[in-house]
């Protein structure tokens, strides 16, 4: 694959949460949220869970100098890295930082600086050296942040708003759908419209079915809603993320087994993961 075609996830982060660690993580690994996406020559991020930390350093040292973040949305699990990025702190980097679920609440700026202040964090964005341009949308824009990429974006149903994000390059198609709650026997018509007949899409899969009742109004969903979304949309590929930080790597395995007997295409997405497009 050439570097103007590449078009490649790399999952630096796949718990929901809380990060978690021991044998019984190991082999799906226990950073929360934080996804890398390469368009060509474009380094796009999705979330900077504790999964931010080993992006950054990564991306560090690979001499990438132009980023583009995309919040889903800002609660801990999904920003807790974000003080810990190393682009943040380096002079010679760009970042744009975005996100579209705050609404009039906040903007993305505010939300930098209300989260790296005393008493919860010893120092705030003026010690970020890199040149950060943090921005706002509306759910429902489309976005081009690179010539040939093109980011639909739609609501999801989350306690405080998430945003669903649907990525267009080079003919092919990635959508990012986390966090969302279902409900049960509804196909939410959103999600829907951002994974029809996409190549892969990434899905909340935090509880079980049979949990939903006793976590209903946590704003997450489960991998049989994946699947009954994936064979409906006609998608190629679904990867399960936003494991439960209780779910073993056992417990996890046995998910997909019974997945894939359902759908062929899915699958566990596991820390470190790359997978091309």
């Amino acid at each position: 694959m050439t570097q103007a075609a590449k078009f490649q996830l790399k999952l630096w982060g796949t718990r929901g949460g809380l990060s978690v660690s021991g044998p019984e993580f190991a082999r799906f690994g226990g950073n929360t949220i934080c996804i890398e996406m390469r368009c060509g020559e474009h380094v796009i991020m999705f979330d900077l869970g504790s999964g931010a930390l080993p992006a950054g350093a990564a991306l560090v040292a690979e001499g990438c100098t132009d980023l583009t973040v995309y919040f889903t949305h800002t609660h801990y699990d999904h920003i807790c890295g974000l003080p810990f990025f190393k682009p943040l702190y380096r002079r010679e980097c760009s970042l744009r930082l975005l996100s579209g679920h705050l609404g009039t609440e906040m903007t993305t700026k505010q939300m930098l600086s209300e989260y790296m202040r005393k008493p919860f964090f010893p120092i705030g964005p003026d010690c970020c050296t890199a040149g950060i341009d943090a921005r706002d949308f509306s759910v429902g824009d489309i976005l081009t942040p690179h010539p040939g990429v093109t980011i639909r974006t739609g609501m999801l149903n989350h306690p405080g708003n998430a945003v669903g994000y649907r990525v267009e390059y080079g003919g092919r198609s990635i959508a990012i759908i986390t966090d969302t709650e279902h409900e049960t026997g509804i196909l939410d018509p959103a999600v829907l419209n951002l994974i029809k007949d996409v190549d892969l899409f990434l899905y909340d899969t935090t509880f079980l079915d049979e949990e939903m009742v006793t976590y209903k109004g946590f704003g997450h969903s489960t991998w049989q809603q994946a699947v009954r979304l994936a064979q409906a949309a006609n998608a190629k590929q679904v990867g399960f993320i936003h494991h439960a930080f209780t779910r073993t790597d056992t417990a996890l395995a046995e998910i997909e087994r019974e997945a894939k007997l359902q759908f062929p295409g899915a699958f566990c997405g596991y820390d470190l993961q790359v997978i091309d497009i």
